[in-house]
């Protein structure tokens, strides 16, 4: 099935350096503390994502992975960086050695203003994969000065760049791993192979491992080749898994055989030693001091609240979900949920604020290191449990995808494309449904370019199931986990406000005169009129892509899920196939 999809943008280098410089200097002038400290890892990932965009340039010109000047004089800028980080928070944020515009300057000298393409480093925007385990884990390993460490971009340039501060190393590379998702590879040049050698320690550095383990894979079956013994390779991977399904004998066993050093989010933050680290405490000047201890709702917990009786949970994948706790203060209970470092979070925290003065969803306490703070509401029922009236729920959702649609504007090449959509849908389908899908959806084909010409990108929702809904004892509609999903890591994005209708229309049943009137409702607040069409084709595509993320999760899951998954899939399976009028398996 595909789902998921690797989130890219264009950027300026020029634009870039800039932020890169506005950003430390904001950061020299905060008092010393968590926001301080904050600020400098933002930094530190926007320095990441300039030297990844400028290594894969030079990757994409030669076809090989090569040491070159430019690339290293960053690469150079972002270990005294990852060393500033480190520094601070080994010092519980008091210190900060932050390098001036001079510095910057002198790094990002000789750079081509050419665009580059940044990718999005998922981990430190969905998953909690903070760049500081990655330094403790290093400078516990007892890996030498001397030790070569290799980063696997995207992200693993950044943590690379940790492993090396963590050690007092200075020589760091990067690769970029290509080819199949599960059978990644590396081309590297013979100066660069030259370099891994049998005599030295290596160190790699990257999230993961994922369903393949085939990044981490190539590393090592490089190092295999050179004739680096095990023991002279260890590995810094993001959580004690073991790679997935998909991996491969040799991957399995040279992954087996290399020392792991790990420390996780729960190590560094959760079970912190010093206060100073502990979530609680940065929680603190927001809500108030806690209570309680912090519950932790991940993987599905929350449903704990929703719903006594187990068997009637909603499905859940735990695997994507954002971890996320709440927090029992005298000022009430208050959920605090990851949702990206640096400015990844500052931006979607800002849309949640926006939000919450539309009237859309509860109130936003702000803002610490990765966690938007925004109040848990108690005394209300989720919408799944209740029978709303359909006109009146259609007038609510509508005004709230008329607000989504006139407020968060964006421009194209955040989302996949009406084509890349199409192609989803197909391949979906045919896994599915079979040949009659395929020839139903084919039938399509021509309204493509048709479609592609009056979408208007928004920041849509993305998530309108029953469930993220809830209706307060005054009867008010609001919508929770409503800031991110447009921005997951999955290949739909951002998309015309169509698709949340779309949405609407599977998960909250607005079809028929409730599916008129939310389009109505919509077409006034925005002065745009809904093309039926496109409509009723990005119901066929949400259909498939939901059945394609069920069916995946159900997959992985464990025996607990997997009947709530499969369920799931079998439920989209059925709108798939009545929208494209054919048979549906049993």
């Amino acid at each position: 099935m595909l789902v998921y999809g690797d989130a890219r943008r264009q950027a300026d280098p020029r634009d870039a350096i800039a932020r890169l410089k506005d950003s430390l200097d904001a950061a020299r002038y905060l008092a010393p503390g968590l926001t301080r400290h904050a600020a400098l890892v933002g930094a530190l990932i926007g320095a990441g994502e300039l030297v990844q965009g400028v290594a894969d340039a030079a990757f994409r010109e030669t076809g090989v992975d090569a040491p070159d000047g430019a690339t290293a004089r960053l690469t150079g800028l972002l270990v005294r960086l990852a060393g500033s980080v480190w520094a601070s928070w080994r010092s519980g944020f008091a210190a900060a050695d932050i390098p001036d515009r001079h510095a910057i300057a002198l790094a990002c000298a000789g750079l081509a203003p050419d665009p580059l393409e940044i990718r999005l480093p998922e981990g430190f925007a969905f998953y909690a994969v903070y760049p500081e385990a990655y330094a403790w884990a290093a400078s516990a390993s007892g890996l030498g000065a001397g030790t070569t460490v290799i980063g696997l971009r995207s992200i693993g340039t950044t943590l690379g760049a940790m492993v090396t501060a963590g050690i007092g190393a200075t020589d760091l590379v990067t690769v970029r791993p290509t080819g199949h998702p599960f059978r990644r590879v590396l081309c590297l040049s013979e100066t660069l192979r030259d370099r891994l050698g049998p005599r030295r320690d290596f160190a790699v550095a990257d999230e993961g491992p994922g369903l393949s383990g085939s990044s981490f894979g190539a590393v090592l079956g490089v190092l295999d080749e050179r004739g680096v013994p095990a023991e002279r390779v260890a590995l810094f991977p993001s959580h004690g898994g073991e790679p997935g399904h998909a991996a491969d004998e040799a991957t399995r066993r040279r992954y087996g055989q290399a020392r792991r050093h790990i420390r996780t989010f729960d190590d560094l933050v959760l079970r912190a030693e010093r206060p100073e680290h502990r979530l609680e405490t940065w929680l603190a000047p927001l809500v108030g001091p806690l209570t309680a201890p912090l519950e932790e709702i991940s993987g599905g917990a929350w449903r704990a609240h929703h719903q006594d009786d187990r068997a009637a949970w909603p499905p859940a994948n735990p695997m994507q979900e954002r971890r996320k706790v709440l927090a029992r203060t005298a000022s009430g209970t208050w959920l605090a949920k990851f949702v990206g470092l640096g400015a990844e979070g500052e931006r979607k925290v800002a849309r949640g604020r926006a939000l919450h003065r539309a009237g859309f969803t509860p109130e936003v306490a702000g803002f610490c290191h990765g966690f938007l703070v925004e109040r848990w509401i108690e005394g209300a029922t989720p919408l799944d449990r209740t029978q709303p009236d359909p006109l009146r729920l259609a007038e609510r959702v509508g005004d709230y995808l008329g607000f989504r649609a006139t407020a968060f504007a964006c421009g194209p090449g955040r989302g996949a494309s009406v084509e890349e959509m199409w192609e989803m849908a197909r391949h979906n389908a045919a896994q599915a449904l079979g040949d009659p899908a395929v020839r139903a959806i084919d039938g399509w084909r021509t309204a493509v370019p048709g479609f592609a010409t009056r979408v208007r990108p928004v920041e849509t929702d993305n998530r309108l199931h029953l469930w993220e809904w809830l209706v307060l004892p005054d009867g008010t509609i609001l919508k929770t986990d409503a800031v991110d999903h447009h921005a997951a890591h999955d290949l739909v994005g951002c998309q015309d406000i169509a698709w949340d209708v779309a949405g609407a229309a599977i998960e909250l049943g607005l079809e028929g005169a409730a599916g008129r009137h939310l389009r109505a409702v919509i077409a006034h607040r925005t002065g745009r009129d809904l093309d039926p069409g496109l409509v009723a084709w990005l119901e066929i595509a949400y259909a498939a892509f939901q059945l394609g993320a069920a069916t995946m999760a159900g997959d992985s899951a464990d025996a607990a899920e997997r009947p709530r998954l499969m369920a799931e899939a079998a439920r989209y399976r059925r709108h798939l196939a009545a929208r494209l009028r054919v048979a549906s398996p049993a």
